[in-house]
């Protein structure tokens, strides 16, 4: 990739919608290299924290690119922060790259990065003149391990006045409805036993986790709409004719605040206490993750990428958006964020399916992808020129990010 600093010198005096232009045909010049990142995450999927190739090659883009690359940062190998500029205004844009257990790159985080790479790139050689100072962070785990939240704990986002990303989708969103969500193991412990010869010496641990499944399916009828209750079953047992002495489930539990999730997931854990209760098994709960939050969308940024996605013919979604959940959205909490949707064309397909991975390095894809780095890089550039808006982020100083 070019320098950005050997075309910043063209950029003085240039309008607000000059400088635009100038990221637009910058994603242009750049795409094959874009688009190629996008597709190579894609054929390499990698899981929560094992994202070495996907991390290095988003990296050296950006190296590439004239960027500083600190890699491991906040002691997370997988995890990297690429800087530009010098200026008053710190924006950050964030780069997943991580993919599901056994359907790959199924929610689209190749895009995520290469998203991210291209607009970084794209308004380095007009980040001095605007005044900005930019930072890619590269941050793992989004699905289930809480990266950014790693990340926020551990100071990455000290100094940040705002943070964005864009994330594939089966239809297009502003500001996508966010649930929070907890991550947890729950494993028996029983006895083992002969189970034809010499089962009233056994305890069930299997027997556990189903009374617990149960109990989970009659709370559902009790639940709040909005709340979310799933997992699966990772130890059952090993033979058919050995009383399991061990079981474990995975489950995740979501409602629309942390608040409501803490009621919900109290209920939920009396589910698996019933389990080991009825069964005589013991019971151990194990946290998977930090527990992401609900997503607090700022307007102001909001708006501008708005009209910057409807300037480049993107369409809107309405009706009741899709819930998620991601980790993005307890960064949002301590600093301003957008977290944007942008339709990839999967319909009927939608994340965390086997056709989403594969509508993920489609041409209507790729043409997503291109769309959402000029958008936000024109995002970054209105943040920096419109007085209100950058006035609000700059003061009062960022002090509150964990730092």
């Amino acid at each position: 990739m070019t320098d950005p600093r050997h075309e910043r010198a063209a950029t003085a005096a240039r309008s607000g919608e000059e400088i635009k232009e100038s990221c637009r045909r910058a994603v242009a010049r750049r795409q094959d290299a874009i688009v190629g990142l996008s597709h190579r995450i894609h054929a390499h999927p990698e899981t929560a924290f094992q994202e070495i190739r996907a991390a290095r090659w988003t990296a050296e883009l950006l190296a590439d690119a004239g960027f500083a690359v600190e890699e491991g940062i906040c002691d997370l190998p997988t995890a990297f922060r690429a800087s530009y500029g010098t200026g008053s205004l710190h924006l950050a844009i964030c780069a997943e790259y991580d993919a599901l257990p056994g359907i790959g790159h199924a929610c689209g985080h190749n895009i995520i990065a290469a998203a991210a790479v291209a607009a970084a790139v794209a308004v380095a050689p007009v980040a001095d003149d605007l005044g900005i100072r930019l930072s890619v962070l590269g941050t793992p785990a989004e699905e289930g391990g809480g990266g950014k939240i790693l990340l926020l704990e551990r100071g990455a986002f000290a100094g940040v006045h705002a943070a964005m990303m864009v994330h594939p989708f089966p239809v297009e969103l502003v500001a996508p409805a966010c649930l929070a969500v907890s991550h947890f193991a729950a494993r028996y412990a029983g006895t083992a036993a002969h189970a034809a010869a010499d089962p009233e010496h056994g305890v069930n641990a299997l027997g556990a986790l189903t009374v617990a499944q149960v109990a989970i399916g009659l709370l559902r009828e009790h639940l709040p709409a909005t709340a979310r209750v799933h997992g699966i079953v990772t130890d059952g047992g090993a033979a058919a004719n050995v009383v399991p002495a061990t079981s474990c489930a995975e489950y995740f539990v979501r409602a629309p605040t942390r608040a409501e999730l803490r009621s919900v997931e109290e209920r939920v854990r009396h589910c698996f206490e019933a389990g080991a209760l009825a069964s005589g098994a013991s019971l151990a709960i194990e946290e998977l993750s930090p527990v992401y939050s609900e997503l607090r969308t700022d307007d102001d940024l909001a708006s501008l990428w708005h009209r910057n996605a409807v300037d480049l013919g993107r369409s809107f979604a309405t009706g009741a958006p899709l819930p998620i959940s991601t980790d993005m959205a307890n960064v949002s909490l301590e600093i301003p964020v957008i977290h944007p949707m942008i339709d990839i064309g999967s319909l009927p397909a939608v994340n965390h399916q086997p056709e989403f991975a594969a509508a993920a390095i489609t041409p209507r894809a790729d043409e997503a992808l291109l769309s959402a780095a000029v958008a936000m890089a024109w995002t970054c550039v209105d943040a920096a020129t419109t007085p209100t808006t950058r006035c609000r982020l700059e003061a009062p100083p960022p002090d509150h990010a964990h730092g």
